[in-house]
C-alpha cells in the first residue's frame, strides 16, 4: 500500500512585520528607608529589697527545693561516647498515655464516621431523589436512562 498522503493544507495568511514603539522613559522611583518613632522612657532602678507587695497580702518565701530543677538522667551511647539526656519517668508516662489515647480516639472516630456514612448515604440519596422528582415534575426517566 504505497499511498503517499500529503499533510493537510490549512488556510493561513502572512501578517506584515510589526514595529513596536520604544517604551516610555520613566524616572526611577527613589524609596527611602522606612523609619518609625519609637517610644522611649527612662527606666526606674529600684533595689529588690525596697520592693513590697500590696497591703493586705502576705509575702511568700521562695523554696529552694521547689525552684531547683530535678536531676536529669543521662545515658551514654556506646561507640560514639555521647551523653543524651532522658526525660523523667513521669513525663514519659504522660506522653505515652496521651499518644495512646489520641490514637484510640482517632481510630474510634474514623470507624464511627464510616458507619454513619453507611447508614446516612442511602437516606440522603433517597431524599435527593425525592427533591429532584418535585423539581422536575416526575420526569426522571430521561435523566436516569441517559446517565
Amino acid at each position: 500500500m504505497g499511498n503517499n498522503l500529503n499533510p493537510p493544507i490549512l488556510p493561513s495568511f502572512n501578517l506584515p512585520p510589526q514595529m513596536l514603539p520604544d517604551p516610555p522613559k520613566l524616572p526611577r522611583p527613589i524609596l527611602d528607608a522606612p523609619s518609625a518613632d519609637l517610644p522611649s522612657f527612662n527606666p526606674m532602678l529600684v533595689p529588690a529589697e525596697a520592693l513590697k507587695g500590696p497591703e493586705g497580702t502576705e509575702e511568700e518565701e521562695e523554696d529552694d527545693e521547689v525552684n531547683a530543677l530535678p536531676e536529669v538522667q543521662k545515658v551514654t551511647i556506646p561507640f560514639i561516647n555521647r551523653e543524651i539526656p532522658i526525660p523523667q519517668e513521669e513525663i514519659m508516662v504522660t506522653a505515652a498515655t496521651t499518644a495512646a489515647i489520641s490514637v484510640a480516639a482517632t481510630l474510634t472516630a474514623t470507624s464511627l464516621f464510616k458507619q454513619c456514612v453507611k447508614v446516612f448515604k442511602p437516606l440522603i440519596m433517597q431524599f435527593v431523589k425525592r427533591i429532584q422528582k418535585k423539581f422536575t415534575n416526575g420526569d426522571t426517566t430521561k435523566k436516569e436512562s441517559s446517565g
